[in-house]
């Protein structure tokens, strides 16, 4: 009944809103661009710093950097620390309460996938319209989108009655186990939100995620009986055998379902295998004339929704406990990971309300993009309680890699884009 109330409230207020920009949102905009130095200068010192995910001085310098900047616009900050034995830097939460409005939950990530062994790559711009740097894009460009817009918001008094958090966690690229640890505290903050805006990658000006896959893990065990290889077939496939069986018939039967994929990431048999899940490492030794007696195959399940992650779950079981080749025996295990952030009417919801904001600034439509282009996120953790949008960072290109960059043409009005959406937003 809440989600019902809220999704016509939400339409309700499209409809007030209109298209056209306000004096207020006009004030807002000049000021963006007025301020996009001082922006850049911003975006540029948080990428010189290196915060790869388990660099956790990196990591919490990166947050004291932005806890600073954001205690000059009114939010008090704060760090939430985590247990020495999940050996991360924690998280930078940062707020301020109203009394007026939707209460928006803001998400960012201070940490990248670059870690300081990694060849360097600061900011550096390569033209008018491009610029490289570790993490310009995923996320430090995102998160820089938040506080600017926050702070032509608060600049131009658009927010002093706003109830806005934001939340910058420490490990998003490689998150703390168990994420029942790691993401208690970002779940238990979310949930007295009503709306959740997670500033990951944009895909250029006129797509936002109402939805993303969500992310687990299966462990494939294939147990067999050791022979002289010249008896295969002769009531003893192998372990290999059957494990190959297994895999294949994943893909034969599962692999024509919309947003489930399941890929094996690593497969070793032999005579003696030594695994180590947690590291998916393997090693191995065998023989071309003896039949092996195991066979191990870990990989990953990807998923749009809990339901469609059951049903191939007890699907996978069900293959590997059937048909099972001579003098084999097999067994499947399921990890949990993130879950999915499923596409919902409220969601889209908020994709209207973006579209009114984008129309009325005259760079288009908005639209819901494809949710199997987008992997697992943060905002995946709390996307069952309240509506939420992603997608709403910087845009660019090679994410992950060396060269990543940054698209300076639309960084100036994604972050107008994002300032007007929060305003319409907590009105």
């Amino acid at each position: 009944m809440k989600r019902v109330v809220f999704v016509l409230l939400l339409f309700a207020a499209f409809e007030t809103v209109g298209q056209k920009l306000t004096a207020d949102e006009k004030k807002v905009i000049d000021l963006v661009n007025r301020q996009m130095p001082e922006t850049m200068q911003l975006l540029e010192q948080l990428v010189n710093v290196n915060s790869g995910t388990l660099n956790t001085e990196g990591v919490k310098k990166v947050g004291l950097i932005l806890g600073k900047q954001f205690e000059s616009i009114g939010f008090k900050h704060e760090w939430v620390s985590l247990p020495d034995s999940l050996k991360r830097a924690g998280h930078l939460v940062v707020s301020r309460k109203g009394t007026k409005g939707k209460k928006l939950f803001l998400v960012g990530h201070l940490d990248t996938v670059f870690e300081p062994d990694m060849p360097e790559n600061p900011f550096k711009k390569l033209n008018d319209s491009t610029a490289t740097g570790q993490g310009v894009n995923d996320m430090k460009g995102g998160d820089v989108i938040i506080f600017a817009a926050l702070r032509a918001l608060h600049q131009v008094g658009l927010i002093k009655d706003a109830s806005i958090t934001a939340y910058f966690t420490g490990d998003e690229e490689k998150a703390g186990v168990p994420a029942e640890v790691s993401r208690a505290d970002f779940i238990a903050r979310a949930k007295q939100a009503d709306i959740a805006l997670a500033f990951e990658g944009a895909q250029g000006l006129h797509t936002v995620a109402t939805g993303r896959r969500g992310a687990s893990g299966w462990l494939l065990n294939v147990q067999g009986v050791q022979a002289h290889s010249a008896g295969v077939f002769s009531n003893n496939d192998g372990a290999i055998y059957e494990a190959a069986r297994i895999i294949n018939t994943f893909r034969e039967q599962l692999g024509h379902e919309k947003y489930l994929t399941f890929n094996p990431g690593i497969f070793a048999g032999g005579s003696d295998v030594l695994f180590d899940s947690a590291t998916i490492r393997a090693d191995v030794q065998g023989k071309t004339n003896i039949i092996s007696p195991r066979a191990i195959v870990q990989g990953d399940l990807r998923f749009l929704s809990e339901q469609q992650k059951e049903r191939a779950r007890l699907n996978m079981q069900a293959i590997v406990a059937k048909n099972n080749l001579a003098s084999t025996r097999a067994q499947i295990t399921f990890t949990d990971g993130i879950p999915a952030m499923e596409p919902t009417a409220g969601n889209a919801k908020l994709v209207a309300i973006l579209n009114g904001v984008t129309s009325a600034m005259g760079i288009g439509e908005t639209v819901a993009g494809d949710p199997g282009s987008r992997g697992a996120g943060d905002i995946s953790y709390i996307a069952r309680y309240v509506e939420c949008l992603d997608g709403l960072g910087a845009s660019g290109k090679g994410a992950h890699a060396p060269g990543e960059t940054i698209n300076l043409k639309e960084f100036p009005l994604l972050v107008q884009r994002a300032a007007l959406f929060i305003y319409r937003l907590t009105r």
